[in-house]
């Protein structure tokens, strides 16, 4: 039982160090550390103590259920609105206050296990319907396999706890469930270090509310901000010895004078090229304000005019709804200007940019779809990591879609890619019903 408790209490330390900011961190680990307090009940035990004992007991049978089903909806976006989910927290709870009205009255044991498990069971069974839900209605690749990993780990353990304790004690209050239990907690522990070898997304490395993109934009930030500062210094300590060995070279050494020209264009290129990067990669901040979608989609369409009508491509809007949004404007057309030239690159003969703005179920989605030579499927799951370019002209850094992840991540909000090779791409917005005024 000790190890029960310090395998789940471990667990959950390592999930809220991970991401203590993480809405559905703060959860699992309240929930792990619920369960975990299950195994001291042994050592309160020993110790001779039945008052901690039934405390314990009764902390780890009812705050159990309710952290999972919170953790399930926060994680599997159940409820988008802030508001709306505070609400569902405090009636979540209700039934753990009748529990602790039973527990004080000292009711029969068999009542208070048979009421236990009226709740518990309801919860339990939708928490693992919305986990396996949001991993099957999940699009994104990244996000699909780590909702997958989730459920692999979570669900089996939810249901046999389920069983063997709460279905089991209203059969018999005395059964002894931990031989059971521990089945399925080993079976859970194996998964996750497994995963953790294979794909980096558990452990130390656990995400339960963002993909694992975001720990590689937030190394990239980091290296481009170090790298861009050195080069700045390199560079600062090039141009002065420049303008010093031009004091004292003579007019007349041409030849001279022309190397020291490259010297300088070359630290300016160099730089220039930095600032483009780093302004890219840098960490976002923020600056939002109420923004009519459609005149932003508008701008953006103008100040991209002259390249789309010199490559022939025609743009075709479908504005369903005209929202107001709260968003940080600049960034956001700047993200949306990226997938516009994207799309332009990818089609150099011409085409069709077709710009859809419509009510989504989770909100609101803008998609652009364009008629280009598409992306192949070995190549589109890396289209997002910084760096990378599918298209072969060396024109940009590969940090288009990187920045738009980040913008919309930061927003938060998602970006969503579709594509398929000869036949186009498509890239949605899509905002949560919390941004829309």
């Amino acid at each position: 039982m000790l190890f029960y408790f310090l395998a789940l209490f471990t667990a959950s330390v390592i999930v809220i160090l991970n991401n203590r900011k993480g809405e559905s961190n703060r959860w699992a680990a309240f929930f792990l550390c619920c369960a975990s307090i299950g195994g001291l009940s042994d050592i309160f035990n020993d110790s001779k103590l039945p008052e901690a004992v039934e405390l314990v007991q009764f902390l780890n049978y009812t705050l159990t259920p309710f952290g999972v089903l919170v953790f399930s909806i926060i994680y599997s976006r159940a409820i988008d609105s802030k508001r709306a989910r505070s609400k569902a927290k405090w009636l979540l709870a209700l039934p753990i206050v009748l529990m602790a009205g039973l527990e004080w009255l000292n009711v029969n044991k068999q009542w208070f296990f048979n009421f236990l498990l009226l709740w518990s069971a309801p919860y339990y069974l939708i928490a693992c319907y919305l986990l396996v839900s949001s991993f099957w209605k999940e699009r994104d690749a990244r996000l699909k396999r780590s909702r997958f990993i989730t459920v692999i780990i979570i669900v089996p353990t939810l249901l046999g706890v389920l069983f063997f304790i709460y279905v089991a004690k209203v059969i018999s209050p005395d059964f002894e469930f931990f031989n059971y239990i521990s089945v399925f907690m080993i079976y859970s522990l194996a998964v996750a270090l497994l995963c953790t070898f294979m794909y980096g997304v558990l452990g130390v490395k656990l995400r339960f509310e963002h993909d694992p993109l975001e720990g590689t934009m937030r190394a990239v930030s980091t290296g481009a901000a170090m790298l861009n500062h050195t080069i700045k210094n390199e560079i600062g300590k090039i141009a002065i010895s420049t303008e010093n060995l031009r004091s004292i070279i003579p007019d007349s050494n041409e030849q001279t004078k022309l190397h020291m020209q490259i010297i300088t264009n070359a630290s300016a290129h160099m730089l220039e090229m930095m600032s483009r990067i780093h302004s890219q990669m840098k960490d976002i901040t923020l600056v939002e304000e109420p923004v009519e979608l459609d005149n932003l989609i508008e701008q953006c369409l103008m100040q991209n005019k002259g390249l789309m009508n010199k490559r022939g491509i025609s743009v075709n809007e479908n504005y369903e709804v005209c929202p107001k949004l709260l968003c940080d404007a600049t960034h956001v057309s700047e993200a949306l200007g990226n997938v516009l030239m994207n799309a332009c690159e990818a089609m150099p003969s011409g085409g069709l940019i077709t710009i859809r703005l419509a009510a989504h179920k989770s909100g609101i989605i803008l998609s652009v779809q364009d008629s280009g030579v598409g992306i192949s499927e070995d190549k589109l799951r890396q289209v997002f990591d910084p760096f990378y370019s599918s298209g072969k002209s060396g024109k940009n850094f590969g940090l288009g879609l990187s920045y738009v992840y980040n913008v919309m991540q930061k927003s938060g909000a998602k970006v969503e890619l579709a594509s398929q090779e000869g036949h186009g791409t498509r890239v949605a917005f899509i905002w949560p019903r919390r941004k829309l005024l």
